[in-house]
């Protein structure tokens, strides 16, 4: 399937949206500190790449592998 550039950030935005808010909720973090998590993450380099396919992934699916990422 074939998206549009402004689908694919459409895509990758809400997943970024939904990480940050679970980060904030489940962890505790702030604002600040669930944006730098996401943002500095290796998972978010891959994200941003659409070859990838994680934007098509659910964000809960996805936010497993941040939190495995954090874990380690």
């Amino acid at each position: 399937m074939k998206v549009t550039q402004a689908e694919f950030q459409n895509m990758k935005e809400e997943i970024v949206k939904d990480m940050i808010a679970r980060l904030m909720d489940e962890r505790n973090l702030s604002m600040h500190e669930a944006f730098d998590a996401v943002y500095t993450s290796r998972l978010f380099e891959k994200l941003n790449d659409p070859k990838t396919g994680l934007f098509f992934q659910s964000s809960g699916y996805v936010y497993s592998f941040l939190t495995d990422e954090l874990d380690s």
